[in-house]
């Protein structure tokens, strides 16, 4: 199934959160530093609740070490991004894929976005709101991307 990636994380409770919706799913999470807190921050702790011993977690120093690693272990990086060309909906999503989210208040840089496979958004239809919670938008995009991936190796 496709992993989830954190570029530079700065809210606790959201990491925490979708550490939790990893763990319940044996998602893969990926953290990219500099996060915005200490690991042991006690918000983040509360948010993922017991579920750490659950989570798959992988932290990388910065964006070169992690994407030297996922050059090697393969498949598609899609950036989930305002600035999306693709409806997430009308993305193919594939078992390999490792979906990248970008901080709260900036999302992903110029460079890093150039070094993705795809961009998609989530849209939102009320103009005066530019983007959902990152907590909301990693669920949306994950289980949107299960769902394929399962209907497409499970036909009905």
């Amino acid at each position: 199934m496709p992993q989830i990636v954190l570029y530079q994380p700065e809210i606790p409770p959201n990491t925490g959160n979708i550490a939790r919706t990893c763990a319940a799913t044996d998602t893969p999470l990926h953290l990219i530093e500099p996060l915005g807190f200490e690991l042991s921050d006690r918000y983040l702790k509360r948010a993922g609740l017991d579920y750490w011993p659950y989570v798959q977690l992988t932290t990388h120093p910065d964006w070169s070490v992690f994407w030297q690693q996922q050059q090697q272990q393969g498949g598609r990086l899609i950036a989930f991004t305002t600035k999306g060309e693709l409806n997430y909906l009308d993305c193919d999503f594939q078992a390999t894929d490792w979906l990248l989210f970008g901080r709260e208040t900036s999302g992903l840089p110029e460079d890093v976005l150039a070094s993705c496979d795809h961009r998609v958004r989530i849209p939102t239809p009320q103009a005066g709101v530019r983007s959902l919670n990152l907590s909301v938008s990693v669920a949306i995009g994950l289980f949107e991307a299960r769902r394929q991936v399962y209907f497409a190796t499970n036909p009905a």
